[in-house]
């Protein structure tokens, strides 16, 4: 079957060489957008979102360290990607140890694919990377809502390389399909390093299976094998059908909108940044409305960064510390957060009046609201 034969059964369109249509699921493919840091050391002990946003880093039981940045390298058409750099190896491997880089979808958003019942379709994963050295990694495709996965391997360069691997359809018995909500339903991972829990099996990879966590990531090799080592990916797609096409560029301003969804940082941007705008309730709290664009998956935690750079200021002009803040009351639907700001400490704010929650002149004196998967 040609290329736009193939294209055209799944609904999508060839003009020129150039595919239409919405086709990535994948947000932040491009590693453009890295609201929480450019760059984070020490990183191994814990999960998390650490860089660039909605790449999420799993690392579980390992004495190994990495360095995660947003870095100024790609391939011809992309400025940034991922970069783990090993700071401290981990060469006696305990079973249960692993590192995932990895994005998580709502299911909501999967619906396109029909997994799990009859007439699903093939989902295509395509990506650029390089190494210090050549490795073998696993490419995974992980469902949770039915703890159903398939991985496959890939192999890394010293030079930026395209891989494109496509992972047949999930027909299974008709009982397994993504739920049609805001929960986490997929996994997009990439296996770095793992011990004999995850290894110990045979790769699963000709077609989807009920999990057995050893065949999830045998026969990869371990990025914490040297402090040498280094990991670099950009350019991640995942699309529905059986083939790679070319890479779908969003300008900046929409891939920060769609990772708004997820996590929204205010205030550090600029200079004694307003955050939001309220009244005093009495005179050592106050109420402050915080718009969030656009909604929020879910009703958000808060992030209150360094807590003394932010301060309140009223109608007479007076900037004051506060003891506190936090989430009165939120609505995802609504797009707006009420925030608590108390003890305020001076005491000297009017009951009734306007007042104003400000960074004070200092990057680290921001909010951010938090609805990750």
């Amino acid at each position: 079957m040609s290329k736009a034969a193939e294209l055209a059964k799944w609904g999508e369109v060839s003009t020129n060489g150039q595919v239409s249509g919405r086709r990535n699921i994948v947000i932040n493919g491009a590693m453009q957008v890295a609201q929480r840091s450019a760059s984070v050391t020490g990183l191994g002990a814990a999960n998390g979102y650490f860089t660039c946003d909605r790449w999420h880093l799993v690392s579980g039981a390992t004495a190994g360290r990495l360095t995660m940045t947003q870095t100024a390298d790609g391939p011809v058409g992309f400025a940034n990607c991922i970069k783990l750099d090993c700071t401290t190896a981990d060469t006696s491997i305990a079973a249960g140890e692993n590192v995932l880089l990895q994005q998580r979808f709502e299911g909501q958003d999967l619906q396109s694919i029909g997994k799990g019942v009859t007439g699903a379709k093939e989902v295509t994963v395509s990506f650029y990377v390089k190494a210090n050295a050549a490795f073998t990694f696993g490419c995974e495709v992980y469902d949770q809502d039915n703890t159903r996965q398939i991985t496959k391997l890939f192999n890394t360069t010293t030079g930026w390389v395209r891989h494109e691997i496509t992972f047949p359809a999930d027909v299974d018995d008709g009982s397994s399909p993504f739920g049609d909500d805001n929960a986490r339903s997929l996994d997009l991972s990439f296996w770095l390093h793992a011990g004999t829990t995850y290894t110990g099996g045979t790769l699963n990879t000709a077609a989807w299976a009920n999990t057995t966590a050893a065949n999830r990531a045998a026969g990869i090799d371990s990025f914490y094998s040297s402090t040498d080592n280094n990991f670099f990916i950009t350019g991640v797609q995942l699309e529905v059908g059986s083939v790679a096409t070319p890479f779908e560029h969003r300008s900046f301003g929409e891939e920060k909108l769609l990772c708004g969804r997820y996590y929204q940082k205010k205030g550090e941007e600029q200079v004694h940044s307003v955050l939001g705008h309220g009244y005093n309730n009495t005179t050592d709290d106050a109420i402050i409305f915080v718009p969030l664009t656009p909604e929020m998956r879910a009703i958000p935690t808060l992030d209150t960064g360094t807590l003394s750079k932010i301060r309140v200021t009223d109608q007479d002009a007076s900037t004051e510390a506060i003891g506190a803040l936090s989430i009165s009351t939120t609505d995802s639907r609504t797009g707006m957060a009420s925030l608590n700001a108390i003890n305020i400490t001076s005491d000297t704010q009017t009951a009734g009046e306007a007042t104003a929650l400000v960074c004070n002149n200092d990057a680290a004196g921001y909010i951010a609201f938090i609805a990750e998967l």
